[in-house]
């Protein structure tokens, strides 16, 4: 009993090591850090769900308003909003320096209450210094 204890111990450690190691978000490129946030993001749709409680009738309620308990909430963003954001990203991985600067200006203009503000100006700041 203790051998085959000690193999699938020693087993572990060996697949433990073997195990390619991701890089941190901080060894990210900001490109790459952006890319990585527009595939977690949601697209705001609009859905309606039925609801009931105690045999009362259901009622239309927006499925943003439906709270599980223990669920995380995912970020919601408008479709135009993320396209938006998505395509001066794209313009400056293809290294279209000036269309992308103008793109994020753009966004920055066109939603400044978005929560990938802080990353349109964090984007341009790297485009106008030249990373």
């Amino acid at each position: 009993m203790k051998r085959v204890i000690a193999l699938l111990v020693s087993l572990g450690i060996t697949l433990a090591l073997a195990a390619p190691v991701q890089a941190s978000d901080e060894e990210l490129s900001l490109w790459e850090r952006l890319r990585k946030k527009i595939e977690l993001l949601t697209p705001k749709k609009k859905l309606t769900t039925t609801t009931a409680a105690g045999g009362v009738r259901g009622s239309l309620a927006d499925a943003d308003d439906v709270y599980w308990k223990g669920e995380a909430k995912p970020v919601i963003i408008d479709e135009a909003e993320l396209a938006a954001f998505g395509a001066a990203v794209a313009l400056a991985g293809e290294g279209k320096t000036n269309a992308a600067q103008l793109a994020f200006a753009r966004f920055i203009k066109q939603y400044p209450d978005s929560t990938l503000r802080a990353d349109a100006v964090a984007a341009l700041g790297q485009l106008g210094s030249g990373k």
